[in-house]
């Protein structure tokens, strides 16, 4: 059987929400919708997120770590 994972990507809008994002594509993760961005006024900085999607040939449970996949 066959499961859709997914998975809400968030960071400051550094180069590491582009690394983070990078390395969910190349584990096999595609991109699901636009990347939104929001300020964050108790820490005075922009934050991105971005959903992204997998099937996997297994069932899914909750126990599951999403990030290993």
């Amino acid at each position: 059987m066959m499961a859709k994972l997914y998975r809400l990507l968030t960071a400051d809008d550094t180069s590491e929400f582009c690394h983070k994002v990078s390395e969910a594509l190349s584990k096999g993760w595609e991109l699901y919708g636009d990347p939104a961005y929001g300020f964050d006024a108790a820490n005075g900085v922009m934050r991105c997120a971005q959903a992204v999607t997998k099937d996997v040939p297994q069932d899914y449970s909750p126990d599951m770590k999403l990030g290993q996949q």
